[in-house]
């Protein structure tokens, strides 16, 4: 992964891999290209991915229990189901 990739912020990677969805849709990019592209797409898509998963485990919910507080990690599919409180 080149360098200017992994010191991109998460809004800049995910702005930068649309572009790269709209160049591949488009279907105006000469093969080569289109490689080069897919690859970076992929470098991006996984510096996002890293980047969520470390804001996942940053997350944690406070909770009032028995007049102190108590730290829980986030779980998103608890809140799906209305499981947290």
């Amino acid at each position: 992964m080149a360098k200017q990739e992994t010191t991109l912020s998460f809004e800049q990677a995910m702005d930068k891999l649309e572009q790269i969805v709209a160049s591949l849709e488009g279907g105006d990019v000469p093969l080569e290209q289109a490689i080069e592209l897919f690859q970076e797409g992929m470098k991006l898509s996984q510096l996002c991915g890293s980047k969520l998963e470390q804001v996942e485990h940053k997350i944690e919910i406070l909770m009032e229990q028995e007049g102190g507080l108590v730290k829980k990690p986030f779980n998103p599919a608890a809140e799906e189901k209305g499981e947290w409180k």
